[in-house]
Parts: C-alpha cells; sequence; structure tokens
C-alpha cells in the first residue's frame, strides 16, 4: 500500500461494534482469562494486553501504522518526543559508554546529551552532520549509537545519509535518526539505511498542536546489527530482571523488545490512550498538510530571499540553499514546513518577532497555524554562546513554521514586521 492508504487502514482490525475510527482504550489494567493466562503473558508465551504502561489497544495501532509508514518492523509509541529520545539512549548505553551526535539538533536534544546524560557517565561527542568523514576519528568500543536528524531544527541542514550508515555499519554501530520535521511523508530513515528512527509526534504528525507523544520505530536491520556484537552485550546476555531472558534470541525485534520489556516497564513514559488516539487522527491527514505545508514554505522561503532585510534563508527547497542537491535525493514530495532566517542582529529580530499578527509567538512547529520563534533566546537559549556558534544559530535567526493558513496572507504579514 501506498502511504497515504496506511495512513489510513493499517493495524486496525474492526472490532465486534464495526465502528470506522478507531476506539478509544481508556483503561490501566486488562483483564486475564485465568491465572494461567495471566502467568503466559508475563512470560511472553502469549501476547496480550498486561498494563497500559507497556501496551494498549489504542496506542498499538497507532504505534503498527506508524511502524508501517516508516519501513519499519515494529514500533513503541512514548509520552513524549524527548522521552522516546532519552529511551534508546538508555537501551543502548550504560555508565562508561559514549554517543556521538549531531551538532546541529533541536536544543531540547542538544541538552539531553550534552548535560543531562553526562550524569549517567554516558559521553557525548559531535559531528557535522553534513560531513560523515568527522565519524571515523570519534568511533571507539564504547561507543554505543549515532543520533541525528534527517532535517535539522532550526537550520534545515540535511544530513549526509549515505555517509553516516556506511561509517556506522562498518563499525556496527546503531543509528538513531529524529525524523520529525520530514516525517514519514517526505523521508524514509529506514529504506536509506538507518537502524531507529523517533519523533516527536507532538509536532507534525498530530498538526494542530494537540497532544504531546513520541514514537519510536525499529528497522529490519537492526535485529541482525545487535545480535552477537560485543558493542551491546546487554542484548546478548541474560537480563536478570527478566528471569534470564536474552533479548537476541527472541522471535521479535530485540531494540524494540527490551524498550517494551525494561525501558517503559521501568521508566513508565507511556502515552495516554486519549494521545495515541489523537495522532491516528493526525496521521489520517498527514500526507496533504505536508504537501501544502512545504507548497507554503517554499513560496514565503522565495519571499524572503528576496528581501533586502534578509541575510541568509535556510529552506532546503530553495534552489540556492546548500542543502538543495541532498534535499532532492533523500526527500520526496516537498521540504517541509520549516524554515529559517537571519537579519542582522537581535534587535532586528525581536523586532520581526514583535511586529506579526497571523504568525504567533510559540515555541512549537508543525502546527495547523503558523508560528514564528527566535532560537537563541527560547529553544536554545540553555546553550553557551559558543554551543549557539557550533549549531549555527546566530542571534538574528528567526525560524518559522509555516501553517495552513494562505501563503500569500502569511507574506503580507512577514513584509509588514520586516518594514
Amino acid at each position: 500500500m501506498q502511504p497515504e492508504t496506511i495512513a489510513l487502514h493499517a493495524g486496525y482490525e474492526k472490532d465486534t461494534q464495526g465502528t470506522m475510527a478507531v476506539p478509544i482504550y481508556m483503561s490501566t489494567a486488562y483483564e486475564f482469562k485465568s491465572s494461567e493466562h495471566a502467568a503466559n503473558l508475563f512470560a511472553l508465551k502469549e501476547l496480550g494486553n498486561i498494563y497500559t504502561r507497556l501496551m494498549n489497544p489504542t496506542s498499538a495501532v497507532f504505534e503498527k501504522r506508524f511502524a508501517e509508514l516508516e519501513g519499519g518492523v515494529a514500533a513503541i509509541a512514548t509520552a513524549s518526543g524527548m522521552s522516546a529520545i532519552f529511551s534508546c539512549i538508555v537501551n543502548l548505553c550504560e555508565s562508561g559508554d559514549n554517543i556521538i551526535v549531531a551538532n546541529a539538533v533541536y536544543g531540547g536534544t542538544s541538552t539531553l546529551t550534552d548535560h543531562t546524560i553526562k550524569r549517567f557517565g554516558i559521553e557525548t561527542r559531535k559531528f557535522d552532520v553534513t560531513d560523515a568523514s568527522q565519524l571515523e576519528e570519534l568511533i571507539d568500543e564504547k561507543t554505543k549509537l549515532i543520533l541525528f536528524e534527517s532535517l535539522s531544527n532550526p537550520n534545515l541542514q540535511i544530513a549526509d545519509f549515505a555517509g553516516i550508515t556506511a561509517i556506522a555499519n562498518k563499525h556496527n554501530i546503531m543509528t538513531v535518526v529524529d525524523n520529525t520535521v520530514a516525517t514519514p511523508m517526505l523521508c524514509n530513515p529506514i529504506k536509506l539505511g538507518c537502524d531507529i528512527v523517533v519523533h516527536s509526534t507532538s509536532k507534525y504528525t498530530t498538526g494542530q498542536g494537540l497532544a504531546l507523544g513520541g514514537i519510536i520505530v525499529d528497522s529490519p536491520s537492526s535485529a541482525d546489527k545487535i545480535k552477537g556484537n560485543s558493542r551491546y552485550n546487554h542484548f546478548n546476555e541474560p537480563d536478570a530482571s527478566y528471569h534470564g531472558l536474552v533479548y537476541s534470541d527472541l522471535p521479535f525485534p530485540p531494540f524494540i523488545m527490551r524498550i517494551l520489556l525494561s525501558v517503559l516497564r521501568d521508566l513508565g513514559a507511556a502515552p495516554s490512550p486519549f494521545n495515541s488516539w489523537l495522532m491516528i487522527q493526525g496521521l489520517e491527514t498527514l500526507s496533504l498538510r505536508m504537501k501544502q505545508h512545504s507548497a507554503s514554505a517554499l513560496k514565503v522561503a522565495q519571499f524572503l530571499e528576496s528581501h533586502p532585510k534578509v541575510k541568509k534563508v535556510n529552506y532546503p527547497g530553495l534552489e540556492s540553499d546548500v542543502n538543495n542537491t541532498r534535499a532532492k535525493q533523500y526527500l520526496h514530495g516537498g521540504f517541509s514546513g520549516l524554515l529559517s532566517f537571519e537579519v542582522d542582529n537581535l534587535e532586528e529580530a525581536k523586532t520581526i518577532v514583535d511586529g506579526v499578527d497571523i504568525f504567533s509567538v510559540v515555541v512549537n512547529i508543525g502546527d495547523s497555524k503558523s508560528i514564528i520563534t527566535h532560537p537563541a533566546s527560547t529553544t536554545h537559549q540553555q546553550l553557551s554562546v559558543k554551543e549557539l556558534e557550533e549549531s549555527g544559530i546566530g542571534a538574528g535567526l528567526i525560524r518559522l513554521s509555516i501553517g495552513l493558513e494562505n501563503a500569500d496572507d502569511l507574506i503580507a504579514d512577514l513584509t509588514k514586521a520586516l518594514g
């Protein structure tokens, strides 16, 4: 099936009532048929619902549907995009390990990987997402994952997928890709050779800023990379917390099964079934929305590129953009609705942000309503001056999330604000 059809039908077999819409199963727990049935579920002799921290019928439809959209074998929904990223890190790493992270990532990801996980004894090393040649010198026997964004937020760099995956595969290291900005409608990292895909489904998936959520999608390739790999001994040795279970011996994807049976079990970052239901509604129109977001963003980017007060526009759909060639190679059907542009200084940027009417000053992206943000003072405010420079986020950078309004109205709003 094609993505548009998958987004409407995958993962749902109508219940006994024949409901066209996926039901919301707002239940914490589930009744077992017998004590033996309960024991079999906990022992993985049978598969079924145990507790909503681990699984839920509504979330299961969302997970199956998203996994199929991304070309994955399984998925786990989480409470937020950040919990999805953190879950991947703790699923692969322990104290003394290191991870390699792109220098251009969302500010929350930078804070997590540069600061928070240090307290867990995990080191972060940085590389340029557009230049994979730097990776070789950063890798050692304790490197457990390479983390990057397919389309970076907020400077819209396109990852060197071919270079990154070639080096990761050479050293048998897992790749984790945040595909939030591109969505599975525009980019499929698994088809480009990546192992794990994460999303903040709070963004384009829900599409209206209605709910927090995240998702982790496992690829067909990750099981082979994990099995027998000394980097990931905890997948290949008995888990004392689960009666000696060896994840790589299970007839299920080991990465996602350990997320379920260990990480979600212990950390509890599970989504509300209602939020999963909202994400399912968003998926139904995601293809149409991404086409419109992309078309309007390109029109706005072209306007900004021609404006005398704008020093630079970051949008891979522009022929002049340094990422345009790579975008045409890895993206299909559009270039998403996120763009950024630079003006001379902080004061000018603040004047523009404060001068719009249709755009809302909000730290979010992927909404049906257009959003304007000054990253250096908000989403990336916690970064030092040096870190901001390394991430390409200057004081004059403004980020736009182009919504579903008429593009001409948005251009008129920006024209007024630019003066």
